[in-house]
């Protein structure tokens, strides 16, 4: 029988709202949305798209990790900006880690995230071992 684990980030939000920062079921790691929030529940990189995005990849390597993944086993992310003509910061935030990786990604502008300084959030989909093939 496969068993669930979960990873949390600690914040009050995961309890009220219903959710944890990670799930391991099996092989298969699923992040949740990801926004650059730290462990006091201040916003990182205000204004500066790349710092927003260099940051939650951190937060998702940090879970991944803590469920036996790695960067190397995501097989797809996904990507919300508030504004899409500043992709090319995300770009290279996402680049840096997965430039060798390449998992399938979509990029997309929502009309807005959870806080007014939230300007990026990711999700990763993880499969445990599928970086051993790099």
């Amino acid at each position: 029988m496969t068993e669930r684990q979960s990873v949390s980030s600690g914040t009050h939000w995961e309890a009220a709202m219903g959710y944890c920062r990670a799930v391991r079921y099996g092989q298969f790691v699923y992040v949740s949305g990801t926004t650059a929030t730290d462990e006091n529940g201040a916003v990182v990189g205000a204004g500066d798209y790349e710092a927003q995005a260099q940051y939650i990849l951190e937060k998702i390597e940090r879970a991944l990790g803590s469920l036996g993944a790695t960067m190397k086993d995501v097989v797809r992310t996904r990507v919300y900006v508030q504004d899409a003509t500043q992709w090319e910061g995300v770009a290279a935030a996402h680049g840096r880690y997965f430039a060798e990786v390449r998992p399938a990604n979509t990029l997309v502008e929502v009309s807005a995230l959870v806080g007014t300084e939230y300007l990026v959030e990711i999700e990763a989909d993880a499969i445990i071992g599928a970086g051993d093939a790099l």
